[in-house]
């Protein structure tokens, strides 16, 4: 006889998913399918054509395209080298720079401007918190090749379309001019002056950005620096009479359109690829993280990711965000439940149950089956499972009883009026009395 011991089970550790990169799980991913749908139907109506674009792009394309000074470059890209070939490569951080890069390798201008839209996953090393993840969603639209106010105006338009849309109240729209090269050239010089002569009141980012990216130092969220970046020289007093003209024509749209905003003109946005008009729409029902929508224009984007010069314009809403939002003024689609619950008393009459369920299903009914949870266990008793089905949210409970399917009908059953009300239906004229249960969806 042996006298090992034998050995207790080894507990499998249980692996849960990268801090930051959440799960959408039911009912919560309804909204997002809701969301996302009211977003085809509205881009749908302003012409725009939906682009695909990896989640993984070369390293070089978010250096060149984004900044080499920017926060996104600097400190919260996910780049790694390909272990089979050696290429830098980076998960996406935002998704105009890969449109760009896109537009170009496929040379989609070369019959004209494309108004086109995106939806998907980005990735930043960030601290989770509220609406900020380091796997977070974007929804943004781009028009590129087109030069005029109007584009600008556009754009603005089509997301204030999206709000009004969805019911959102409470989001604000503020404006800005960036200028072009040379009028940002200027200010850059004058900013440098200002801060030089501040130095004392400089944190250590602003000191470290004063020569590279001095702009960046006025999105600084720093409080003890508010009252010196409030003071400083602002780049809509050294823009040219053309890129005034633009900006009032953007301005002069949306007032003609209704739509309200006030100029902002500490704001840069964070990315260096911006030119003329910037944009956000801001709520300030989400605390720190008040910017929902955000964009501008980029001229120059196209010609440094290695296209032909062509002009461009854009933005991207955070979907965590909006749907924060949503949540906080109790909007979004109604909870999800099937109009019908199948009630199966007896095994024996599941071919004949899910025969029919599948005809419904095809004539536009959403269907539930019942079915055990547990091996062994039987259907369970009629009070179990009418007790499912209510909770199910169904609006009718189909029993495929005994004696009804001797008959060769089934019984349907009311749920939620209150009546309880029921009558029998033909299997064979099942195209019939279906139309009363379509699904309202």
């Amino acid at each position: 006889m042996s006298t090992e011991k034998a050995l207790p089970p080894t507990k499998v550790e249980k692996l849960l998913a990268v801090k930051g990169m959440n799960d959408i799980l039911p009912p919560d991913s309804a909204q997002w399918e809701w969301l996302e749908e009211k977003v085809r139907a509205l881009m749908d109506r302003h012409a725009y054509r939906n682009i695909r674009t990896p989640i993984v792009e070369p390293t070089g394309l978010f250096v060149r395209g984004l900044g080499e000074v920017t926060d996104i470059v600097e400190k919260e890209m996910y780049s790694f080298e390909d272990r089979l070939n050696g290429e830098q490569l980076t998960l996406r951080p935002e998704s105009t720079a890969g449109v760009v890069r896109a537009v170009v390798e496929h040379s989609m201008l070369y019959d004209g401007g494309k108004r086109l839209y995106y939806m998907g996953p980005m990735f930043r090393h960030e601290r989770p918190q509220r609406g900020r993840y380091r796997q977070f969603h974007q929804i943004g639209a781009e028009a590129l090749g087109f030069s005029g106010a109007e584009i600008d105006a556009e754009m603005i338009l089509l997301a204030d379309a999206l709000w009004k849309e969805l019911g959102l109240t409470n989001v604000r729209l503020e404006l800005n001019s960036l200028g072009q090269p040379e009028e940002r050239r200027a200010h850059r010089a004058a900013l440098i002056a200002y801060f030089e002569q501040n130095l004392s009141q400089l944190d250590e980012e602003a000191r470290r950005r004063l020569y590279s990216n001095p702009l960046r130092i006025l999105d600084t969220k720093n409080p003890a620096m508010q009252s010196l970046v409030e003071a400083a020289p602002r780049l809509i007093d050294f823009l040219g009479e053309k890129s005034l003209a633009h900006f009032n024509g953007v301005q002069a749209i949306l007032s003609a359109c209704g739509v309200v905003w006030t100029v902002n003109p500490r704001l840069v946005r964070g990315m260096d690829y911006y030119n003329l008009t910037v944009f956000e729409f801001v709520t300030d029902r989400l605390g720190s993280q008040g910017t929902i929508c955000g964009g501008g224009r980029y001229d120059y984007l196209i010609e440094q990711i290695g296209g032909k010069s062509a002009p461009a314009v854009g933005w991207a809403l955070g979907v965590e965000r909006v749907l924060e939002l949503l949540k906080e003024q109790g909007l979004g689609c109604p909870v999800l439940a099937p109009s019908v619950y199948a009630v199966v008393p007896d095994a024996a009459a599941l071919p004949v149950a899910m025969a029919l369920l599948q005809k419904l299903r095809a004539l536009g009914v959403s269907v539930q089956m019942h079915s055990p949870t547990g091996a062994g266990e039987g259907m369970g008793s009629m009070k179990s499972q009418f007790k499912k089905a209510d909770a199910s949210g169904a609006r009718y409970a189909l029993v495929f009883g005994a004696a009804e399917l001797e008959r060769g009908n089934v019984l349907l059953k009311s749920l939620r009026d209150g009546s309880g009300q029921q009558a029998e239906h033909a299997l064979e004229q099942v195209a019939e009395w279906a139309i009363t249960l379509q699904s309202d969806r």
